[in-house]
């Protein structure tokens, strides 16, 4: 574990295991614990980084408006401290739209991509909706409900729930307010044809209402595979940790053939 400044903060990581560096980016009001089974396994083969983004868990705030684009130098300024010069990136639900964001915007940086349930837009009234709840909620301070409600739905075990909500409780209200307005205006879909680097798209076989996202993500880029988790829902790295890393592995491992 480790903090970094970086301008008017500071940024707290987790960096576990050797080799191809994979770098994990969780979604508003959770942290980099979400990914504790993907830290504990692939750190086998791999150097797995895990941060917890301005104004989340125990990352401090953000005197500037959270966008993408300054998650994004966040994460190179992370690795120029870990003198990373290239990493897999790899984000769950919206945190996978900051990962196209970085294939995008920082391709230099880049070996490939990964995204769990991810999209490129918001464009159905029901993700809407739930985004707008959670943007609301959050702007009217209502941090330890919606801390219990995250926690406990990407929750496996008692434990889980407790490192959770823990991290969760500690948001920042403006900053994940931001995260989430950020979210529903962010639109890449059509920047998608410039990636050109392997990209791993992974959604849960009952997450139904999220594979057109998928879909449209894999007919826009060239090098992608799609691959869906079977009897699971939205909340692949904690409910489905086996089945997602062994995804990743064998993704990260063909393409360094």
């Amino acid at each position: 574990m480790g903090k970094i400044r970086v301008h008017d903060g500071s940024l707290h990581y987790t960096v576990q295991g050797s080799g191809t560096p994979l770098i994990f980016i969780h979604p508003p009001m959770l942290s980099g614990a979400n990914f504790k089974y993907q830290l504990d396994e692939l750190s086998n083969d791999f150097t797995v980084i895990a941060f917890d983004i301005r104004g989340h868990g125990k990352s401090e705030p953000s005197r500037q408006p959270l966008t993408y684009p300054l998650i994004v130098e966040d994460m190179k300024e992370i690795m120029n401290h870990l003198q990373v010069e290239k990493a897999f990136v790899c984000g769950y639900s919206t945190g996978g739209s900051i990962a196209l964001e970085f294939l995008l915007t920082a391709p230099e940086r880049a070996l490939g991509g990964i995204l769990v349930g991810g999209i490129s837009e918001v464009n159905t009234w029901w993700l809407k909706n739930r985004i707008t709840v959670g943007m609301v909620l959050a702007n009217a301070g209502a941090i330890s409900p919606l801390a219990f409600s995250i926690a406990w739905s990407n929750s496996d075990t008692p434990s889980t729930f407790q490192a959770l909500v823990r991290d969760a409780k500690k948001t920042n209200k403006k900053n994940v307010g931001e995260y989430y307005r950020y979210s529903l205006m962010y639109n890449c879909t059509s920047r998608l044809h410039n990636i050109s680097l392997p990209l791993l798209l992974v959604y849960g076989g009952k997450d139904k209402k999220f594979h057109p996202y998928g879909n449209v993500i894999h007919k826009n880029v060239t090098h992608s595979e799609f691959t869906l988790i079977s009897n699971v829902k939205h909340q692949i790295p904690t409910k489905k940790p086996k089945e997602l890393n062994h995804l990743i592995k064998n993704f990260i491992l063909a393409s360094k053939r």
